[in-house]
């Protein structure tokens, strides 16, 4: 009880001393209305602190506006023409980690041309791929052996150029590659040249534990045949074929598909009761028997084009040359002389690798 009474004479005294010090007009009514403006003034004041507070504090780095990613609640967003090019033009192909060594290059020759195309094969692009090029012929050479590096196959392939004899020596390249531990099956004949770092680099952009077929047709539009399968040869039946003449490629996987359809014999079998050559004959199995699509590598060059139109030689897979009386149909490029180089495959050889030593010094 006495502390409440002290209490009270406290608050008495500090009622009257705050009241001598307060203006005289403000004594009394004023004193109320005084009271709330102040209030007012502390109050907003309090509120202006907190709001500067919250606006200079440092943000959390979730709710950065640099960090935050667009979410497009609109469902056809991602496949707007604007929205597909911009995905499109970031998507580089993927890069398959092999080598040379991982490719089995075929190529197709006879006995009379050992001396006169093989020889310059054998001089120029054959040296980069010596362990992994092989020469499938009719004919055996000793001296052609050896400076093939052993890898000279003779067949019991007929040395004629009929499509039998053709066949025959494409049943023997894909039958040696299937036995092989290689990942892709390349054929060329023994009238190009083959730039095998363009080679690798281009399959490099292919899974070959997919199905691939890879070449470059000579014709505008699918060949369409005869089935001879059909009742009374009615049917017709069409297909795309890369012309022997630049060079295919088939990936392992294919192979195995083409395996029942073309191995130990049936390749053959197939060309002889369809009466195709031995690249037809390919697409045949390979579209219609395996089901799988040639896919057209603009890189591979036969002598059926105009072959001085083609430039840019570094990117280039597979040249050739053909000639029609006097008129050459080759790729135009400085180098050696006609007499000395009428294919122009050493000319293309030392465009492409001049630290060869018998390459001209201009070259290098």
């Amino acid at each position: 009880m006495e502390n409440k009474f002290q209490a009270k004479s406290d608050l008495v005294r500090f009622k009257d001393a705050f009241s001598g010090h307060i203006h005289p007009h403000l004594r009394g009514p004023n004193i109320q209305k005084w009271i709330q403006i102040s209030s007012g003034v502390l109050v907003l004041s309090v509120v202006l602190v907190c709001v500067f507070t919250l606006v200079t504090l440092p943000r959390d780095s979730k709710s950065s506006v640099g960090k935050r990613k667009a979410v497009h609640t609109d469902p056809n967003f991602s496949q707007s023409i604007l929205f597909r090019k911009l995905q499109s033009s970031t998507i580089k192909p993927v890069i398959q980690e092999m080598s040379l060594d991982d490719i089995f290059i075929s190529v197709k020759t006879s006995k009379k041309f050992h001396e006169s195309r093989m020889k310059v094969i054998l001089k120029t692009w054959f040296q980069l791929a010596k362990p992994n090029t092989y020469f499938f012929t009719d004919f055996s050479d000793e001296e052609t052996s050896i400076s093939t590096n052993g890898h000279l196959i003779v067949t019991s392939c007929p040395s004629d150029h009929s499509r039998q004899a053709l066949s025959c020596k494409m049943q023997a390249e894909f039958d040696m590659f299937l036995k092989s531990d290689k990942s892709w099956f390349c054929h060329f004949d023994d009238d190009q040249y083959v730039n095998v770092l363009a080679l690798e680099d281009k399959l490099r952009t292919f899974d070959s534990n997919e199905d691939w077929y890879l070449g470059k047709p000579s014709i505008e539009k699918p060949l369409e045949i005869i089935d001879r399968d059909s009742p009374e040869l009615q049917k017709k039946i069409s297909f795309w074929f890369a012309t022997g003449g630049a060079g295919f490629c088939l990936s392992k996987s294919l192979t195995e598909k083409m395996r029942y359809h073309a191995a130990e014999g049936k390749f053959s079998s197939v060309a002889d009761k369809m009466r195709l050559p031995d690249d037809v004959t390919m697409g045949y199995v390979v579209e219609l028997l395996a089901g799988v699509p040639m896919t057209k590598v603009e890189e591979f060059h036969s002598h059926l084009e105009p072959l001085r139109l083609v430039n840019n030689l570094a990117n280039q897979i597979s040249f050739s040359y053909s000639s029609y009386g006097n008129e050459k149909n080759v790729i135009e490029i400085n180098g050696f002389s006609e007499s000395e180089d009428p294919t122009r495959f050493q000319s293309i050889h030392c465009h492409l690798y001049p630290y060869f030593s018998w390459c001209p010094s201009s070259e290098r």
